[in-house]
């Protein structure tokens, strides 16, 4: 299917809400992801992920507020779900079954013939360890055999919710490059994880929700773009902070004072020529540290919290 011809973006919501009681799982969410590529949908434990992507899937109604998938209403999925592969929660595989015979058997469901098999079995790398017991597959493997599964009917839209959790490093890295290999068909992935340098290292946009509302959502760059990257430098002798700053003031570094040293940006960049700079001119520096944070560092500090899911 040839994605690039539908037009409109693949998912768009306005005020999304869901309510249990007294609880609001999702409040007032509007975001919009437009086709192809693998986005990243990331919050704190209890940010409303997983009743976001129910919401979309059909399996629960929205208390308030619209939402589009595909073009088509969040409250009539029927319309859209012949066109989205997704992977909820544990996949359900038939241990008995060869991997390939559990495909025949939910290829039925979805209308496709064993052409189709072989493809998705090639797209997830299990050609030659499909004819195995699904029982003896690693987690890493019986993961992408969900995923191939979700891949039979060749959605537009895919949706996976923690394809990565549980899996040792090796399946990380065979699911990363798999979700990489995905976006690049033109498919539209929305994936959401808590293993954030995978979510850095596979998407190109991200969607972060906390406690149900929006916190940041844009090219995985522009989130990198708010990592703090800077350079604390402490003199030895606290009287030559003013010298220090005049020095850096000359040499057109931005810094700030904090009373007991400075903070300058690009810190990677600067670090060897601001000690070198304080050197020469007779100051001895106690501490030269830089303070770089990842995007893990950025994601704690929007959601506030230590706790991630």
């Amino acid at each position: 299917m040839d994605t690039n011809t539908v037009r409109g973006p693949a998912i768009e919501l306005h005020g999304l809400t869901k309510q249990f009681g007294d609880f609001t799982a999702v409040n007032d969410l509007s975001v919009g992801v437009e086709r192809g590529g693998v986005v990243g949908l990331l919050g704190p434990n209890g940010a409303g992920k997983s009743t976001t992507i129910r919401m979309l899937l059909g399996l629960i109604a929205p208390t308030s507020g619209s939402g589009m998938v595909l073009g088509h209403d969040v409250t009539r999925p029927s319309a859209y779900m012949r066109r989205v592969g997704a992977l909820v929660e544990t996949p359900a595989i038939y241990p008995k079954l060869s991997g390939r015979d559990n495909l025949r058997t939910l290829a039925v469901l979805a209308g496709v013939g064993d052409e189709r098999i072989d493809e998705v079995l090639d797209i997830v790398d299990l050609t030659g360890r499909d004819g195995d017991r699904a029982g003896g597959y690693s987690l890493g493997m019986k993961q992408r055999l969900a995923i191939a599964a979700a891949l039979l009917k060749d959605p537009e839209l895919v949706i996976l919710d923690e394809p990565t959790n549980g899996l040792d490093p090796a399946g990380i890295v065979e699911i990363r490059e798999l979700l990489i290999r995905l976006g690049q068909t033109g498919k539209t992935i929305i994936v959401s994880s808590h293993l954030l340098a995978e979510i850095q290292a596979a998407c190109d946009r991200l969607i972060i929700i906390e406690r149900g509302s929006l916190v940041f959502e844009g090219p995985t760059h522009e989130l990198l773009d708010k990592a703090r990257n800077e350079l604390v430098v402490v003199p030895e002798d606290r009287s030559h902070i003013t010298k220090l700053a005049a020095l850096l003031d000359e040499h057109n570094i931005d810094f700030a004072t904090n009373g007991v040293g400075l903070r300058a940006p690009g810190a990677t960049a600067r670090s060897a020529f601001v000690n070198r700079l304080a050197f020469d001119n007779g100051i001895t520096l106690r501490e030269v540290r830089a303070e770089v944070e990842d995007l893990e560092d950025v994601f704690l500090r929007l959601t506030s919290t230590k706790e991630v899911n």
